[in-house]
């Protein structure tokens, strides 16, 4: 019988975030996540059916985390909506994803493991694009400048810009970083508005 302990449980998981970004999937065992969370022997099983339940809540974890908060969210909604906004919003989602470096790390490991796991893809597939959807409709409700076309190529060119900065820091400086969010909105999104 699972347990109910919703702390317990996003604790569980969190560790299991950790242990996917420094161990890998096939690090990631109920011990591995019990000993990251520092609670006794056993208890991970207690809360997952098994792994595969394990792995798709870690997944589901992390889309959480990455969420803005509500404050920015309101400060995105109150700022006009113009390329200079759009460049500072997208900035912003840059630097958020990749202040979670053990998160976003999990979620590669996750769909690596997705390519061999079917039921992790199907998940994994369902819930990217629910995220793609998100963004395209508040783009879209938001006023800003391009279309959902230009939503979808800046979501690809700043996973890739992430997983750079993650995995080879010493690639682009912070101001390469900046300079490269800003013209990719520039051209993609201001050429989208003509």
């Amino acid at each position: 019988m699972a347990r109910r302990n919703p702390e317990r449980r996003a604790a569980l998981v969190d560790a299991a975030i950790e242990v996917l970004a420094r161990d890998g999937a096939r690090g990631l065992t109920f011990r591995a996540v019990d000993t990251e969370a520092a609670v006794p022997p056993g208890t991970a099983s207690n809360y997952f059916a098994n792994r595969d339940d394990l792995l798709t809540q870690a997944g589901a974890r992390v889309y959480e985390r990455l969420q803005p908060d509500e404050e920015t969210i309101a400060r995105q909604r109150a700022a006009s909506p113009d390329l200079e906004t759009y460049t500072e919003l997208m900035r912003e989602l840059v630097g958020r994803v990749s202040s979670f470096r053990t998160g976003y790390l999990a979620l590669l490991e996750l769909r690596l493991e997705a390519t061999r796991r079917p039921e992790l893809r199907s998940v994994l597939t369902a819930r990217v694009r629910a995220d793609v959807e998100a963004n395209v409709t508040y783009h879209e409700g938001s006023g800003l400048p391009g279309d959902a076309t230009a939503v979808k190529l800046l979501i690809l060119a700043f996973n890739w810009l992430i997983v750079e900065q993650l995995t080879l820091p010493e690639v682009f400086s912070e101001e390469e970083r900046d300079a490269l969010i800003a013209a990719a909105v520039d051209r993609i999104v201001g050429g989208s508005a003509a």
